[in-house]
């Protein structure tokens, strides 16, 4: 084994648009995560079509998750991810408003963290179904404890019916 791969962390990503050609911004910021050289997708969910939560006088969103291998530590990636929504044009005028690309750190390995730039686990991803129907997705096909228990907060979560499947994954 390398000594890359011994460093790698397995981590989730969600990813989020709702202006111009939402597919098109989703299938772009993988292909950058994808580029980088301390990031390597290994797979991704659906493509889910949802409604907007929080400021909802704006489009519908497509989201998904993706799960990465990276060799860069949590605040590196976070640095990466945000690097990317500024190429894509990722504006934070308004909370919760229109964007072009969110891009947000679900899980980064075992790590529990907590500082003013990054909060892991994502703090708010158990209140979202438009985070854990995509994330369970993608933890189907390991059937282990942490697909267990997205499963049994996906359960207990109101709206899931309002996460409506857009395109299936490749």
């Amino acid at each position: 084994m390398t000594a890359e791969a011994q460093l790698a962390v397995q981590a989730f990503v969600a990813l989020g648009s709702n202006i111009d050609d939402r597919e098109h911004y989703l299938l772009q910021a993988i292909a950058e995560l994808n580029a980088h050289a301390g990031i390597r997708v290994i797979a991704q969910s659906g493509i889910y079509e949802t409604e907007p939560v929080g400021y909802v006088e704006q489009a519908a969103f497509l989201n998904m998750v993706i799960e990465i291998s990276t060799t860069l530590l949590a605040d590196e990636l976070l640095t990466a991810m945000l690097s990317i929504e500024n190429r894509l044009g990722r504006t934070r005028d308004l909370r919760w408003g229109p964007r072009t690309i969110d891009l947000d750190l679900l899980i980064y390995g075992e790590q529990r963290l907590s500082t003013p730039d990054l909060i892991i686990p994502h703090p708010r991803m158990y209140e979202r179904a438009f985070v854990l129907v995509p994330l369970a997705e993608v933890l189907y096909r390991r059937q282990d404890a942490a697909f267990e228990f997205i499963s049994a907060q996906l359960e207990k979560l109101e709206g899931k019916e309002g996460v409506i499947l857009w395109k299936k994954a490749q």
